[in-house]
């Protein structure tokens, strides 16, 4: 344990940029309307996606696809926001 800690360190001082915030997008589905129906999207339209709830989740950075996982409620939160719990992790260290 104590090695990874000190890896991590050096990293951080080797690299400043490790500290940068990046934003991750979640994708759970796609949808695909024709334009007639894009035109006629109201409020309360039901826009069906190319996905089940069951299916994972995808998350990117950029259009680098990094990981998979599952929806799920962000435990112990009162606003009741959303989580995802990571299934499939790409090997990062390679690259973005």
């Amino acid at each position: 344990m104590a090695d990874t800690q000190t890896s991590t360190n050096s990293d951080s001082a080797a690299n400043p940029f490790v500290q940068v915030p990046i934003e991750i997008t979640i994708s759970v589905g796609r949808a695909r309307p024709t334009v007639k129906e894009l035109l006629q999207l109201t409020q309360n339209t039901v826009l069906p996606l190319d996905k089940r709830i069951e299916d994972p989740v995808e998350l990117y950075v950029g259009d680098k696809l990094i990981a998979r996982g599952e929806l799920e409620e962000l435990e112990g939160d009162p606003q009741g926001r959303l989580a995802v719990r990571l299934t499939e992790v790409a090997d990062l260290k390679s690259g973005l």
